[in-house]
């Protein structure tokens, strides 16, 4: 007889507000108009309503909506990649400009099957957005890009205002969580953006309830600060199917208060730590908090 497994039942400062008025209605058909995809969707984000409806901002995912790698606490859709699109980054920088935007995230789904991991076609976003949108900064959140030096540099030479490369979660936990990516290579690859340009801020992400412990999160605070990354964002996983990972620990918020005062102890210049904190969460004020520290 199989043992039910039992799940950790979901607190309740984990509920979120809906919120579908026209600004997240005017958005979400701008999107579908242009054929862009955003990670809010894709990966199923807690806080696209307050994004959407409220903020008015949002995250987009260029290089196709299918990720070449099946990472285990990812909701976006995995297997054979669509052709390139080309045209793309000029009709991104066409929704920056419609939108009003002061401050964009750009990210992707990883494309191993590229020669160059999709960095030329995100260099491009990046200078067509600069070209439509002069006063608006430009966060850009990669794959690893194979931890390939040339193809890091290709996007660095395209300026973007703020470098994101997610970590994720802890070294004991990357194989089991992460496909195809080494917690060595993102710390390196962090590590080679700040070389590369010590001008733009370095940023990553930390997902917490997955079955690490307290010790192991502060090391990894530590690892990132040893590779000079400027901001962390921590927040909590939610399974997004039952098909993902389960999680094994709610935090509470003031667990994640308190990772916020130790992470700036450490010497970031900024912290976001949430329940519901994702990596593009308040994005805008994140890159200007840095940037006046810094």
């Amino acid at each position: 007889m199989a043992i039910k497994e039992e799940r950790v039942r979901k607190p309740e400062w984990l509920k979120i507000k809906l919120n579908t008025n026209e600004n997240y209605k005017d958005l979400k058909k701008m999107m579908k108009e242009k054929k862009l995809h955003t990670v809010c969707e894709e990966a199923k984000c807690p806080n696209i309503h307050e994004c959407w409806a409220i903020r008015k901002t949002a995250t987009f995912m260029i290089l196709g909506d299918i990720c070449k790698r099946a990472c285990r606490f990812c909701a976006v859709k995995t297997g054979l990649p669509t052709e390139l699109d080309l045209l793309e980054p000029e009709r991104v920088a066409e929704s920056v400009k419609k939108m009003g935007l002061k401050h964009v995230v750009i990210t992707q789904v990883a494309r191993d099957d590229l020669k160059d991991g999709g960095a030329s076609v995100f260099a491009e976003t990046v200078r067509a957005i600069r070209r439509q949108n002069p006063f608006c900064s430009i966060e850009v959140l990669p794959t690893d890009l194979m931890g390939v030096y040339e193809d890091l540099q290709t996007l660095m030479e395209a300026k973007p205002d703020i470098l994101c490369h997610n970590i994720e979660t802890v070294k004991r936990l990357t194989t089991r969580v992460r496909a195809r990516a080494t917690y060595e290579r993102s710390l390196e690859f962090l590590r080679w953006a700040t070389e590369m340009n010590p001008d733009i801020p370095t940023k990553s992400s930390l997902m917490i309830g997955v079955g690490e412990n307290w010790e192991e999160i502060l090391e990894t605070m530590d690892d990132l600060r040893r590779n000079n990354v400027d901001i962390l964002t921590v927040g909590q996983y939610l399974q997004p199917t039952k098909k993902h990972l389960n999680v094994e620990k709610y935090y509470h918020p003031d667990e994640f208060s308190k990772l916020r005062d130790i992470a700036l102890e450490k010497g970031f210049k900024h912290c976001e730590s949430g329940p519901l904190v994702r990596s593009s969460y308040h994005a805008d004020e994140q890159v200007n908090a840095a940037s006046e520290n810094k």
